[in-house]
């Protein structure tokens, strides 16, 4: 059943103020000596403390805590090349979660760009402006490009989310389902249905998590990605078998784990009855997934089976991955976001798994409990101790691999988390209430 109708979604975007996000001051103006400070003359000193040393735009502007949502359009939601006008709903929404979330200011930015090369200018140029940039919607193979000519050019976290977000949470679910089957991970027989940005990332944090990339069946829209075939991009290449699967089914005989990224209706009940015992399904076309949940469980009660809904346990949702990462990597002003740091946000989404869902957990999802096991691998995305979990993992990550420009104190920084979210919670609840919302 709908939660809502098609006019109350537009009325939601529309009404008392156009759009999702305003930009509000946190510094008075009420008289002569505010204003003076807040521009002129006042903001020369800050300006001359800057120019004097560069890292001080940290402390005298709001950099630090700003991340740009950069996107062109060309690959939206599932609605696929809409451009920027029409995906820029999605980015404002990706600024409201990431303040809601973890308390990380967002512009987003949405450019009338398909030439990579001069994305990936444009974007470069906005360095001095933003602590973190997250590429968004972004169409493959160009996303790789651009993603990999930012990271080795820029000297601030780029990260695309449509890639590593699924990956992470889907890789933390992975974590705790290897752990509930007794299955090694080095063994991992998987199957994986959509080779475009999502799907590729998830292979490669997969085979950085142990798995044997000789053991991944990948599948794009023209089939089983072989050695044989002619018309794979440089990514697809790093997946190609040299056996090559007739479908779908024969690839699913024996199978550990299925991932899906593509669409409805491609794995029936018996592709899901054919594969090892304890299957792992990650279904996340949306709306619908690849094989629904019941029928799925129905053939297999074996299965430990997520998808991107909500309704359903287990929900792969990338916003319990990137607000948090980007909060711990803004907060020791990384340099990027590796491949150690993003495993540790895996690891701390799996850790909070195994811990009891508070209370306000269960009223939310209308739930008498939530415990580790073949139905919770997946922390919920409302769990608000996801920002002490992932971001501390993060940050203390940064700082152990050598990204992090600024050293913290990882005893007092997780609880400094916790009351920095309530606050800002507080604050956005009298804003909205104030709009009559």
């Amino acid at each position: 059943m709908a939660l809502f109708t098609p006019q109350e979604a537009l009325d939601y975007h529309s009404k008392v103020r156009p759009g999702k996000v305003e930009v509000m001051p946190v510094k008075p103006c009420r008289n002569q000596k505010d204003l003076s400070m807040a521009y002129s003359p006042g903001v020369a000193e800050a300006c001359r403390a800057i120019h004097a040393d560069k890292e001080l735009v940290y402390t005298h502007t709001g950099k630090g805590n700003l991340v740009a949502v950069v996107s062109n359009g060309t690959a939206v939601l599932g609605l696929g090349n809409i451009g920027p006008e029409a995906g820029k709903p999605v980015m404002e929404g990706k600024g409201v979660l990431f303040k809601v979330f973890a308390d990380v200011d967002c512009y987003d930015i949405n450019l009338a760009v398909t030439d990579q090369d001069k994305l990936c200018e444009i974007v470069k140029a906005m360095e001095p402006t933003f602590g973190g940039i997250n590429l968004e919607d972004i169409k493959a193979p160009e996303c790789f490009y651009i993603e990999d000519r930012l990271k080795k050019e820029m000297n601030s976290p780029v990260f695309h989310d449509d890639q590593h977000g699924t990956a992470i949470i889907s890789g933390a679910g992975l974590i705790n389902a290897l752990e509930i089957s007794g299955k090694k991970i080095e063994d991992l027989k998987l199957v994986i249905s959509g080779a475009g940005a999502a799907g590729i990332a998830c292979g490669r944090f997969y085979v950085s998590m142990g798995v044997s990339p000789e053991n991944v069946a990948m599948f794009d829209s023209r089939g089983h990605i072989h050695t044989g075939r002619k018309d794979l991009n440089p990514q697809k290449m790093e997946f190609a078998q040299k056996k090559a699967f007739a479908g779908l089914a024969e690839a699913f005989k024996g199978a550990d784990m299925f991932l899906g990224l593509s669409q409805a209706g491609l794995v029936s009940e018996e592709m899901v009855k054919s594969m090892a015992k304890h299957p792992v399904l990650f279904a996340c076309a949306n709306p619908v997934p690849e094989i629904d949940y019941p029928v799925a469980k129905k053939a297999r009660p074996d299965a430990i089976m997520g998808t991107g809904r909500s309704d359903f346990p287990n929900q792969i949702n990338n916003v319990s991955g990137f607000p948090f990462i980007f909060r711990g990597a803004l907060d020791v002003r990384a340099r990027e976001i590796n491949e150690p740091m993003k495993l540790a946000a895996a690891r701390a989404i799996a850790a909070l798994a195994k811990e009891p869902a508070p209370a306000y957990v269960l009223e939310a999802y209308g739930a008498k409990e939530f415990s580790f096991g073949m139905d919770y691998v997946i922390p919920k995305p409302l769990d608000l101790r996801l920002i002490e979990y992932v971001a501390g993992a993060v940050a203390e990550s940064a700082m152990n691999t050598g990204a992090a420009r600024r050293e913290i104190d990882m005893g007092t920084y997780r609880q400094s988390l916790r009351e920095r979210l309530k606050a800002s919670r507080e604050r956005m609840e009298s804003l909205v209430k104030a709009y009559g919302w």
